[in-house]
């Protein structure tokens, strides 16, 4: 996964042969060789993720952390500090200013990539979540989430560990405001995580009697608990166990011995990324169950999806990655309604919109855009791909018969689909639907149950 990297250091040297390595891993990245120049970069530019010097003239990292941290605009990006000082002490106030990672250098390439990717990773996802939820703020339904604004003093914490002394000091290191439930063997915690619900999930790499490393992809694999932050712990010097845990979804990271302070804060952090997600995850829902909802299908509806689209379109054309658009109309509705009746059209309809969902990705939205007309928009993406999965889903929706409690018992149901994609800096919500529909238009006059792209630029 590539991302636009802030490198931050007032050492030419350092910022030269960072910025070479991060390019060699294809990241774009920019620099800054202060504090302020940090700050301006990070307001003007809103890189993915910022590597950050604590050692500066003037403002040292650890206020410019602070800073970011303050901003509601800035305060998603995650923020490793990367710098000589190796006391725990700098180590704790570095996550206490609101820093994601604290690493010491020498750092291992490897190490710090894949942390690296691991935190975009997490903002890609918050992004999407904050893209809709602005959104909803635009159409007056949800007042905006705030990172500094959650409780990060209370939560439940189930710990995944067979060294008794080592899960106790943990549980000492951690206020009583923080439950925390001991596990020594896997399977037992497996079982306690499908019957309860967890805020953070502390698992051992040291495990007698089970891989570590398998219970988190178990536990990542799970619906209930695929959002659920985990922490791992990692013996000193296990880069190859660290980075893999990194790149099977693991949040975050200690190394034995473990320091209480540092654990407290890297829990707190896990807190606040947790309840700042849930926070945006609830208002998105509230804003769906208010106003941007079809009744008849449960997808968004078109009032929504315009708005969200015009939101995407302005982020591409600062990003440039392409937002895709497919418009799809069932083909021949009119007969069903009049054949069978408007309850046999509904289920139709219902079924359909049940098909697009299970056919998209988490972060595409499909929308109800009228009658029997559907949308899908795909943020980040090449037409020729959002092409193959408008294909699958045509195939999709014409193999299978469409179930019916009454009339016919079932359908045989096909689907013309337009696919658009934004193309330069004179797109508009109205002009990519327009493409997009006119591509719907050719599919339906050369045949029906087919995929048109279109491949023309924006006017």
């Amino acid at each position: 996964m590539t991302a636009r990297v802030l490198v931050v250091d007032d050492i030419p040297a350092n910022v030269k042969l960072l910025e070479a390595k991060l390019q060699a891993e294809y990241f774009d990245v920019l620099t800054a060789s202060n504090g302020l120049e940090a700050l301006e970069a990070a307001e003007r530019e809103h890189p993915d993720i910022i590597l950050l010097d604590v050692m500066m003239p003037g403002m040292d990292g650890f206020e410019v952390c602070a800073r970011l941290k303050a901003n509601p605009e800035l305060s998603h990006i995650p923020v490793v500090m990367v710098t000589a000082l190796d006391q725990p002490s700098d180590r704790v106030r570095g996550l206490e200013a609101g820093a994601d990672d604290f690493l010491t250098k020498p750092v291992e390439d490897v190490a710090l990539f894949a942390r690296v990717r691991s935190l975009v990773r997490l903002k890609v996802m918050t992004d999407e979540l904050r893209m809709r939820e602005a959104t909803s703020q635009q159409m007056g339904v949800v007042a905006g989430a705030k990172l500094t604004d959650v409780d990060t003093d209370s939560g439940r914490l189930l710990i995944v560990e067979d060294r008794s002394r080592s899960a106790d000091r943990m549980v000492e290191a951690l206020p009583s405001t923080l439950e925390c439930v001991i596990e020594a063997e896997s399977q037992a915690a497996l079982a306690r995580l499908k019957e309860e619900e967890f805020d953070i999930i502390v698992v051992s790499m040291s495990l007698e009697a089970y891989d570590g490393m398998r219970l988190c992809s178990h536990i990542r694999s799970q619906e209930q608990t695929r959002q659920t932050p985990i922490l791992i712990i990692v013996e000193d010097g296990d880069t190859e166990r660290l980075v893999r845990g990194l790149d099977i979804g693991v949040n975050d990271y200690l190394v034995r011995p473990i320091d209480p302070n540092e654990l407290l804060a890297r829990v707190r952090t896990q807190l606040r990324r947790r309840r700042y997600a849930e926070r945006l995850r609830s208002n998105v829902k509230l804003s769906i169950e208010m106003a941007v909802t079809d009744a008849l299908t449960g997808l968004y509806n078109r009032r929504y999806m315009t708005g969200h689209l015009s939101t995407l379109i302005q982020r591409a054309q600062g990003t440039g990655k392409p937002v895709s658009l497919l418009i799809m109309d069932i083909d021949h509705f009119k007969p069903i309604n009049d054949t069978h009746g408007h309850q046999v059209g509904d289920v139709v309809l219902q079924e359909f919109s049940r098909r697009i969902s299970a056919n998209i990705r988490g972060v595409d939205m499909a929308a109800r855009y009228g009658g029997e007309e559907f949308v899908v928009v795909m943020p980040d993406t090449e037409p020729a791909f959002a092409s193959m999965v408008a294909e699958r889903l045509r195939a999709e929706v014409a193999g299978r018969p469409f179930r019916l409690e009454t009339g016919p018992g079932s359908l045989t149901v096909t689907v013309s689909i337009g696919v658009a994609a934004t193309s330069g800096v004179g797109d508009t919500a109205d002009r990519l639907l327009k493409r997009a529909d006119d591509a719907l238009y050719h599919a339906k006059h050369t045949g029906r149950n087919r995929v048109v792209l279109n491949r023309r630029a924006a006017a």
